[in-house]
């Protein structure tokens, strides 16, 4: 059993995945507490669902991507099992995780979209850097959310040291929602001679900040 707050079609808004149609799993509850956190309705309630009756629902909207989410869809142990599942049923399987919890043992057919929490987030010190590790350049992407340019110096120094351009697929920059000047940040991001990728959540554009199920 898993507790999931809500599964849904939309369109993918984020990655280099944006664009695409997308079917989300977004799985209740979260170990962290970042300060900007536009998902906090995820950090309790939800239903209990058996994995049967969660695939049952993904396959009635028709996408062959999914996106397994939440809150933090590996707090979850069983969430492994679901990813697997998906895999196994020939589904394209996006893993969006904040970097807290060890993605060591999920299926390598998955591809991980990990977030490194930079230091206004108020979680910087809970980054598990061994997820770096396991890192694969032609399947997994790295983002940060940065809200300051304290975020965006940190930033740079990790993507440097830790060998993200090479380590990952992609690396994202994003900007919290309402937190940064975007020209400021696309300013930043085109003078950095760094191979990054700005990135804006589509989604919320379309549908405004506070809608769910989008």
């Amino acid at each position: 059993m898993l507790r999931v707050t809500e599964i849904f079609r939309s369109i993918q808004g984020e990655s280099t995945h944006a664009g695409r149609p997308c079917t989300f799993v977004r799985l209740t509850g979260c170990p962290m507490r970042c300060v900007w956190c536009d998902s906090e309705y995820t950090f309790t309630g939800g239903d209990h669902l058996c994995l049967d009756d969660i695939m049952a629902q993904v396959h009635t909207f028709g996408c062959k991507l999914v996106e397994v989410t939440g809150g933090e869809p590996l707090a979850q142990k069983e969430c492994f099992e679901l990813i697997e599942r998906l895999c196994n049923e020939g589904f394209e399987v996006l893993v969006e995780t904040g970097g807290y919890v060890s993605t060591a043992g999920l299926d390598p057919r998955a591809k991980v979209i990990l977030d490194i929490k930079c230091p206004a987030s108020g979680e910087e010190a809970r980054n598990d850097w061994s997820n770096l590790e396991r890192l694969r350049p032609d399947k997994d992407e790295v983002k940060f959310v940065i809200a300051d340019e304290g975020d965006w110096a940190y930033a740079k120094r990790v993507i440097q040291e830790k060998d993200l351009e090479t380590r990952a697929k992609a690396v994202l920059i994003s900007p919290a929602w309402g937190q940064v000047n975007l020209e400021e940040m696309a300013n930043w991001v085109a003078g950095s001679g760094l191979n990054v990728r700005m990135q804006l959540q589509l989604h919320k554009y379309i549908w405004g900040p506070e809608v769910r199920g989008v």
